[in-house]
């Protein structure tokens, strides 16, 4: 025999994935060297050009942000108002009682001595005397910029706790409530809460990495990348905001985003790369392989991560919207420092990435998997499922679509503040005192009437009209404050709606105002514009603005998806069942959801009792998460899965091979992020709660039902037909990599299918 000739390579193109990876070994420190500018860069950018957040009339559309709008545009203030209830709870003292009227006195006395409020008005000279006689408001409002109100409202809340402390033998109550006071309020119960919750997701991040990979360097490097890409993330939405606002909210979710996903592709990339060299590869062809592979993933699976995120700029909401466009920022940054910074440090390295080794975890981690980096549990569990595949998939569909059936009873709604927050707080109870003895709320509708000439006497008589016809209809039972604004041409108009804390009747009052009352009086003057907002308004407004973003959202990103799996994977199976296991992980969220937080089971164990609803932006803001994250998964299963068949292997061995090697990163990259998300779900606030709870049961159900039952279940089914694709959609973009690999002269790979989309792949 003549000696051996060198590997040939089939001719197929390289993937973006491959050639990027390729340069960043090759030119390692420069690749380090940009990623490290281009965070620094990010940062100070970000720093120069400042924030600019959410304003008012941005936050919520409709009427009320028109409202707030010609407020802004006015150059008018409105200074945040707070009053004190005075309440005898028995009734013993009266408001026209001599003790009563000397504990008013020493409230007006004490907010302002103060000198941080303004505009004080006592009970006695307006009409904010309960029915009862037992309760009464002083009303006032702090003085300076609105926005930092809660930063200098704490010497009047003391003010009044002394007056109570001083009073309080009498069987009085003195409370302060107010914009001001259950801001500051709310900020020193969960302020902290939610730190605690952003620094602990590190460190626990960092310690399942450790146990995954058993070495100290392996697992710091996802966190360090994660973390980079999350700095960098922050300075670009600083420069971004100045197009698109930002908000606290879009921070939270960047976060927990950008961690989950910058630890993943990391996660999924390293773990490929190990993979290799332990069959023996050489350092330079692991990071190849490493890169052709799950660098393919990463990109795709990131890809399609922010088509999802694009679907919240369709909600027509300022908060969402912030909240996707700061999403898909981390996921594209997370992305593109995966396929390009990772390979580059991997490469730096070398076999120093297995500096810090746990010996425990080390062994541990072997007896967990073989030399193939397959994983000896799920290979248990696999066998059992190829085995019965139908007899899997039937199960696997009935104990999800039981699980997500309650979900067609999810009653969705904007949580009281009882609800939210339950009775920890005493401003909680304060709030339900004031709305019992005074059922217009403490947060009355604000008309804002805007006119040519307000001082005109047509408009004065409009704005006249308007009070008495809302208390004449019954829409308010008043007093109704008009504040007259000459020099902006600007009238404010705070009328206390009948129904108070209770939506559904306050929004009947609000229809009243809004689809009556306004019409006939102010808006039967020329050129007199008069939006309704407030509390009330603001939260029916923004739920319309939410149910009619419903429909376009969830098309948008099923649709776009779609065809993204259609491109990457070539075959129109794979497509519709990717789409459709991860509508049902998502309804199986849902369910769950719906089972702990309306109906109460097993609400105890995750501090939810009495809820009673689903906060009414959460459905739709985890459907456009978990379906990104989802996609995530499902990209790295099913590419390692085509990965096999392409090295020739039959479609029953190369779902197994590919389900059983990506089972441990799968496993390991969702207890981190069900870790993470599950920090949410332990916050006080019950909104937070259910978003916790939401993806951690999600991300867990993925993962395990999902991706290793019900998927190897359904393509063992499907057989052959997993790789069909219709000659009329092969026009579609190719986005199928074709990484060179080697076949030794004179062997003979294993027969593909003649039908298999391989072959045609091959003659193109």
């Amino acid at each position: 025999m003549g000696a051996p000739t060198a590997p040939r390579h089939t001719k197929r193109r390289q993937g973006v994935a491959a050639a990027v990876g390729g340069w960043s070994v090759t030119h390692r420190w420069a690749a380090v060297g940009i990623w490290v500018l281009f965070v620094v860069l990010a940062t100070v950018a970000g720093s120069a050009a400042g924030r600019a957040d959410v304003s008012d009339s941005e936050e919520v559309p409709g009427e009320t942000g028109r409202s707030a709008k010609i407020l802004e545009d006015a150059g008018v203030d409105e200074p945040v108002g707070e009053s004190v209830l005075v309440q005898s709870p028995d009734g013993a003292l009266k408001a026209s009682a001599a003790g009563f009227r000397t504990a008013v006195e020493d409230v007006v006395r004490a907010v302002e001595g103060t000198g941080e409020v303004t505009d004080v008005v006592s009970p006695y000279d307006s009409d904010t005397i309960s029915a009862d006689g037992r309760s009464a408001l002083v009303q006032f409002r702090m003085k300076g910029d609105p926005e930092t109100a809660a930063d200098r409202v704490e010497p009047v809340t003391d003010a009044v706790a002394e007056v109570q402390e001083k009073h309080g033998s009498q069987g009085l109550l003195v409370e302060e409530i107010g914009g001001a006071s259950m801001e500051k309020t709310f900020d020193d119960a969960f302020g902290e809460d939610f730190k605690k919750a952003e620094y602990s997701a590190v460190p626990i991040a960092f310690g399942i990495l450790l146990i995954v990979f058993g070495a100290f360097v392996a697992a710091l490097l996802p966190v360090v990348l994660a973390l980079t890409a999350i700095v960098a993330t922050m300075g670009l939405m600083g420069v971004v905001s100045h197009v698109q606002p930002m908000s606290d909210v879009a921070d939270s979710v960047m976060l927990l985003v950008g961690l989950a996903v910058g630890v993943d592709y990391c996660l999924f990339y390293l773990r490929r790369e190990r993979e290799e060299r332990a069959r023996g590869r050489d350092a330079r062809t692991a990071l190849e392989i490493a890169a052709a592979t799950s660098g393919r993933a990463v990109l795709v699976s990131g890809i399609t991560v922010i088509v999802a995120m694009c679907g919240m700029l369709f909600t027509g909401l300022a908060d969402f919207e912030a909240m996707g466009v700061a999403s898909l920022m981390v996921v594209a940054v997370a992305m593109v420092g995966s396929v390009t910074v990772l390979p580059a440090m991997l490469s730096l390295l070398g076999e120093r990435v297995e500096k810090g080794r746990v010996p425990f975890l080390a062994r541990l981690k072997r007896g967990r998997s073989n030399a193939g980096g397959e994983s000896r549990v799920w290979r248990a569990v696999l066998t059992r499922v190829l085995r019965r595949p139908k007899a899997a998939a039937v199960v696997a569909t009935g104990a999800l679509v039981a699980i997500a059936v309650p979900a067609l009873g999810m009653n969705t709604a904007n949580l009281t503040l009882d609800q939210e927050f339950g009775d920890s707080l005493p401003i909680v109870q304060t709030y339900d005192r004031v709305n019992e003895a005074f059922p217009g709320g403490s947060d009355p509708a604000e008309v804002v009437v805007k006119a040519d000439d307000i001082t005109a006497p047509e408009v004065r008589r409009a704005m006249a009209d308007f009070e008495e016809q809302a208390l004449a209809t019954g829409a308010s039972k008043g007093p109704i404050d008009i504040e007259v604004h000459d020099d902006s041409n600007v009238a404010i108009i705070e009328v206390p709606l009948v129904g108070g804390s209770d939506q559904d009747r306050a929004e009947k009052s609000l229809a009243l105002l809004r689809d009556e009352i306004r019409p006939a009086t102010l808006e039967a003057v020329d050129g007199v514009e008069a939006p309704v907002g407030g509390q009330v308004a603001g939260s029916k407004d923004f739920n319309d603005q939410l149910v009619g973003a419903v429909v376009p959202v969830f098309l948008f990103v099923v649709a776009f998806a779609f065809l993204l799996m259609l491109m990457a994977f070539r075959s129109l199976t794979i497509a519709i069942t990717s789409i459709l296991l991860n509508l049902l992980s998502v309804g199986a969220a849902y369910g769950v959801l719906t089972m702990v937080f309306q109906h109460g089971w097993g609400a105890g164990l995750v501090g939810a009792e009495g809820v009673g609803a689903i906060v009414a932006w959460l459905p739709l803001f985890l459907f456009v998460i978990l379906f990104g994250l989802s996609m995530d998964y499902h990209v790295f299963v099913v590419s390692r899965i085509k990965e096999a068949r392409a090295q020739g292997r039959n479609t029953a061995d190369a779902i197994s091979h590919g389900v059983i090697t990506t089972a441990g990163v799968v496993t390991s990259a969702a207890v981190i992020m069900v870790a993470v998300f599950s920090i949410f779900g332990t916050l006080s606030m019950q909104s937070m709660k259910q978003m916790g709870v939401g993806l951690a049961t999600a991300v867990l159900i993925d993962a395990t039902i999902i991706r290793g039952v019900l998927l190897p279940a359904v393509m063992s089914l499907l057989g052959e037909r997993n790789w069909h694709f219709p000659r009329a959609l092969r026009w579609l973009p190719d986005l199928e990599h074709h990484e060179p690999r080697p076949v030794p002269t004179g062997s003979v790979p294993p027969p593909v299918p003649a039908d298999s989309p391989l072959v045609e792949g091959s003659r193109r």
